[in-house]
């Protein structure tokens, strides 16, 4: 669809002193997917956890697709 795009991030996460899952900093946006996978790997590993999503969108019409995870470990807290 004209003015459609995607976009591809990832995050990881902490865990706070009541065991919650936070976000260790804002969502990054990704240029492929084998990249945001590799990075999200490396986070995971010194995180409690990391996720990669995409997201398509119609920013004409104001529209914003729900995220779809293409990968995830660990435990993850609200990313949405």
């Amino acid at each position: 669809m004209p003015g459609a795009y995607k976009s591809l991030f990832f995050l990881a996460f902490d865990l706070d002193q009541s065991g919650q899952a936070i976000p260790v900093s804002e969502p990054k946006l990704a240029t492929d997917e084998p990249a945001a996978i590799a990075e999200a790997r490396r986070l995971a590993d010194v995180h409690a956890g990391a996720v990669v999503w995409k997201r398509e969108a119609q920013p004409v019409i104001g529209e914003e697709g729900e995220p779809e995870i293409l990968w995830r470990a660990g435990v993850l807290g609200d990313f949405n």
